[in-house]
């Protein structure tokens, strides 16, 4: 306590990580190191921990009254930062002293500096009792306490460079500021540093942003079939999927964005160069039974109960129709039928059976569609007639299925009474075709069942841009060659309606302005910024805040001053 000896107060307890030989020296009261002939060392000490050189000072009876020289310095906790010398100018006499201060204020010393730095409005302590700060204590040379400079925020030289508004960089120079020299300053263009690469040729090439008053459609579909030339390997599926979709935008063009089921048919067909030859079979032994039991046919070589002859095997398509025309003259139209199926005269057959009871009927088109291939896209239209969702739709891309696009040209071409049927169709062949990894024909079959396009975000949508996976990473979801494909598509929609446009794709749009600004092409993204504050301002204002932050601030940051926005 304050006032009090106590014994335990005579010698300074080390504190943990100092050196305990230099503690054994610096640690203990003046009075003993004098009994010992030892001699204080002059100047601070910086080695010693904060309370060795305060806090005893401020409360030991035996040390109230220091030295100057050892009221030189202090330190600030470790946590506060390096050590500041103070000023040792002689304060007015009618102010006590800085070690009688901390008495007063019942705070140990450290607690008492800490006050200086973080003040209450309760306190009401004069901060000018305190001596002026100086870097060096008063009447000592400034060459005895060396001050560390301060780090150097760039450990080697270096030329200075920035990106600035309008597609510019700018370079400082290198000067010497010692002679006086100011430092000249270059301004370079970004359009001509980066004009050889591959991305600025990309940017350059694409004659966007794309509105109807302002471009006509030949330029459009003359893009689309260079991207075909130059983009597509058409030997790989890829390929040939990815060219489809630049010929879709081709056909929109031409047609002023719309469509029907057979010209997209016909797009589907001009690939197949031939059509893939579909393995007949003979139909299942089972199937061409008839369904009564009493219903017995002759085989080759069996006596003809009529004549009682061996009738010769027929080898003709002429030998056969006499032969179901001759079973017909005697009223036997049950083995009439089972010949005409087992000589594949199908057509005479599914005449006769629809003539007869539903049952057989049925029984005869069983065995018609038997003897298709599973993958032949017969068998897709007959399954779409009887009112079922085809199994092509379920197994397409599979390269024992084959080709995808004679299926859905066969569900495009033949609609059904069920327009739900149909398109149910339509998307679940894109969703078999998506699973497989075909994402540019799964799109294609998305778009003739009219699917919205969705955000990058949400997993759950079926397409958010145009012929990529919104399951990728977004830098390869939102390449630049999609964004110009998806830009074609909405500039059909507004070939078909003027004014027209996709909400979700003015985000992608707004990043595609930025790639401009950054390959030095500052024309063309403010074009783009006009055209999205256009469709922002028909939504209003308050629909979509932050798209509208974000345009405001690529368009006042990174862009050339203009009025139009």
């Amino acid at each position: 306590r304050q006032g009090y000896e106590d014994p335990r107060w005579n010698y300074a307890a080390p504190s943990y990580g100092d050196d305990y030989a230099y503690w054994s020296y610096q640690g203990q009261p003046a009075a003993w190191q004098r009994d010992r002939g030892m001699t204080p060392p002059q100047g601070p000490s910086y080695g010693t921990g904060y309370r060795d050189q305060h806090y005893y000072r401020g409360y030991h009876p035996n040390l109230v009254t220091p030295s100057p020289a050892q009221d030189s310095f202090f330190s600030l906790p470790p946590h506060e930062g390096p050590c500041f010398p103070l000023s040792t100018q002689p304060a007015a006499s009618s102010k006590p002293s800085l070690l009688l201060q901390y008495r007063e204020s019942g705070l140990s010393s450290s607690g008492y500096e800490l006050s200086q730095y973080i003040r209450d409005d309760a306190d009401h302590y004069d901060p000018g009792s305190l001596g002026a700060w100086s870097p060096v204590p008063a009447g000592r040379a400034s060459a005895s306490t060396p001050v560390p400079p301060a780090p150097q925020k760039f450990p080697l030289p270096h030329t200075p460079v920035c990106f600035g508004a309008g597609g510019q960089l700018v370079l400082a120079c290198p000067h010497s500021t010692a002679a006086g020299q100011l430092a000249p300053v270059e301004l370079h263009s970004l359009e001509g540093i980066l004009h050889d690469t591959k991305e600025q040729e990309e940017l350059q090439a694409f004659p966007g942003p794309l509105a109807r008053e302002d471009l006509h459609k030949v330029d459009v579909m003359t893009f689309c079939r260079h991207k075909i030339a130059t983009s597509c390997d058409l030997s790989t599926q890829r390929g040939r999927d990815s060219a489809l979709l630049w010929k879709l935008l081709v056909l929109l063009c031409q047609q002023n964005g719309s469509m029907v089921g057979s010209d997209t048919a016909e797009l589907l067909m001009q690939d197949c160069k031939r059509m893939e030859k579909y393995k007949r079979q003979n139909p299942a032994a089972n199937v061409t039974n008839p369904p009564d039991d009493e219903w017995r046919t002759c085989g080759p070589g069996t006596v003809d109960l009529l004549t009682g002859e061996v009738p010769p095997i027929v080898e003709t398509l002429a030998q056969t129709v006499e032969k179901f025309t001759k079973l017909l003259y005697y009223g036997r139209k049950k083995e009439a039928l089972d010949w005409a199926m087992r000589n594949h005269l199908w057509g005479h057959a599914l005449f006769l059976s629809s003539k007869m009871d539903p049952r057989t009927y049925s029984w005869v088109l069983t065995g018609f569609t038997s003897t298709l291939a599973a993958n032949d896209p017969l068998q897709t239209f007959f399954q779409l007639m009887s009112g079922r969702i085809p199994q092509a739709a379920q197994c397409c891309g599979d390269a024992k299925w084959g080709d995808w696009r004679p299926h859905l040209a066969v569900m495009l071409s033949n609609k059904v009474g069920d327009a739900e049927l149909n398109r149910r169709a339509i998307v679940t062949t894109g969703d078999t075709l998506a699973g497989r990894g075909l994402t540019e024909a799964a799109h294609f079959c998305y778009l003739m069942a009219d699917i919205p396009f969705g955000y990058f975000g949400e997993k759950a949508n079926r397409m958010a841009l145009l012929g990529s996976s919104h399951r990728q990473a977004f830098a390869q979801f939102a390449r630049t060659e999609v964004i110009q494909r998806m830009e074609i598509f909405e500039y059909c929609q507004q070939l078909r309606q003027p004014g027209a446009f996709l909400l979700p794709f003015q985000v992608y749009k707004l990043i595609y302005a930025s790639r401009l600004a950054d390959y030095g092409l500052p024309a063309q993204a403010l074009h783009y910024c006009e055209k999205i504050a256009t469709v922002l301002l028909e939504q209003g204002p308050g629909r979509h805040p932050a798209l509208t932050r974000q345009l405001l601030e690529v368009r006042h940051v990174r862009l050339p001053v203009s009025d139009a926005l």
